[in-house]
């Protein structure tokens, strides 16, 4: 019997070293200029990218059915509520297949009040580089991507609270980042 699962387990050792090296060589890029869009959130009404700009946007990419995903929706929320009223926007993007239908219940489940934007398509993941989910991007006020966040965070802690501060206090910038 231990025969017959050596194999099997050489395989599953040799595809986990295969992603790890993957994920390891893949460094999330910043710097560059945030990729507009235009999606619609969970009420119809279309959200465009560029009309945030001024803002410091957090653009977080998830699935309902991503268990790092719903580990990492309270600590947002907290992040959200924190930092209501200034110049901040929360956008999670749900690129869960089954649209409204498998989303919204989810969101009214956690109580979640943040903006969250459907792409049933996963039509955005290409164009910031993500890999999985979650991902998270952070826009500055120019509209460059300063974070790119690989997997989970505790986005509620006082680390990061502190992070956006300094990241509010920031002006927007003329400089454009050339593509």
């Amino acid at each position: 019997m231990t025969r017959s699962l050596a194999p099997m387990a050489l395989l599953l050792a040799v595809l986990g070293a295969l992603a790890g090296l993957q994920y390891m060589h893949r460094a999330p890029a910043t710097g560059y200029e945030a990729a507009d869009f235009t999606l619609p959130d969970l009420q119809g009404n279309s959200v465009r990218l560029s009309d945030l700009r001024g803002k410091v946007v957090f653009l977080n990419l998830w699935a309902t059915w991503c268990p790092p995903c719903r580990m990492e929706m309270p600590g947002m929320e907290r992040l959200y509520r924190q930092l209501a009223g200034r110049d901040f926007a929360m956008l999670a993007v749900a690129e869960d297949n089954g649209g409204t239908e498998a989303v919204a219940p989810f969101v009214r489940q956690q109580g979640l009040s943040f903006p969250v934007l459907l792409d049933p398509d996963a039509t955005l993941s290409p164009r910031y580089g993500a890999t999985g989910y979650p991902e998270t991007f952070i826009i500055d006020r120019s509209g460059r991507v300063v974070n790119h966040t690989i997997g989970p965070a505790d986005w509620g802690s006082k680390e990061m609270l502190a992070y956006f501060e300094q990241l509010l206090r920031q002006p927007e910038t003329s400089e454009r980042v050339s593509s």
